[in-house]
C-alpha cells in the first residue's frame, strides 16, 4: 500500500480514540505489534511514529485521516505544544509559517521573554516581532516586562489563534 493508506484500511489496523489520542492494534502483527497494545513509539523528535505495511506515519497525521477521511493539506499543529499529544481537539490545520508561532521561546534567549533582547548601545530591553518574513521593530524599554508586552500584544493581534503567551515557554 506504501503512502496510499486509506481510511478504511486504517480502521481496519488500528482503533483511535479521539478523546486520548491513543491508537492500539486491532490485529496482531510480528513483533511487539499485539491486538490491543498501543502502535507505534516515540522518535527522537518527540513525535509517535506508526509503521503500517512497512511505511512510517506520524500518529497526528492518522488521527486526522481516521477522524476526516484525508490527510491535511498542510501541516498539523499541536495546540499544547506536546508533539506526542495527538487527541483531535489538540490537533489543527497550519500552515508552515503558523505553526512556527505557536514555539517556545529560542533556546539562546537570554531576556527570559520572546521577542525581547537586550540592546546594548541604547542600555534598553528591545522587542521585535516577525510578522510575513519582515522584522518589526516594536520600540526600546525600560525593563524586559515592559518590552515583552509590547511583544504579546503586537503577537495576540497579529497570530490569532495560533498566539500564544511566551512567559509560558
Amino acid at each position: 500500500m506504501g503512502n496510499k493508506l486509506t481510511p478504511e484500511h486504517l480502521k481496519e489496523m488500528l482503533h483511535y480514540n479521539p478523546e486520548t489520542g491513543v491508537f492500539t492494534w486491532r490485529v496482531s502483527r510480528r513483533g511487539t505489534a499485539k491486538q490491543g497494545t498501543e502502535a507505534g513509539s516515540v522518535n527522537g523528535d518527540g513525535y509517535r511514529r506508526i509503521t503500517i505495511n512497512g511505511s512510517k506515519f506520524l500518529a497526528h497525521r492518522l488521527a486526522w485521516l481516521y477522524v476526516h477521511g484525508v490527510l491535511p493539506e498542510n501541516e498539523l499543529d499541536h495546540k499544547n505544544r506536546d508533539k506526542d499529544a495527538n487527541w483531535i481537539a489538540n490537533l489543527r490545520e497550519a500552515t508552515r509559517v503558523e505553526n512556527t508561532r505557536n514555539k517556545r521561546r529560542n533556546s539562546n534567549n537570554t531576556s527570559g521573554f520572546k521577542g525581547v533582547s537586550w540592546h546594548r548601545a541604547a542600555k534598553k530591553f528591545c522587542a521585535d516581532i516577525g510578522i510575513a518574513g519582515k522584522t518589526i521593530h516594536l520600540g526600546l524599554f525600560e525593563t524586559a516586562e515592559a518590552a515583552s508586552s509590547a511583544y504579546e500584544a503586537a503577537a495576540a493581534k497579529a497570530f490569532g489563534e495560533f498566539y500564544r503567551q511566551s512567559q509560558t515557554n
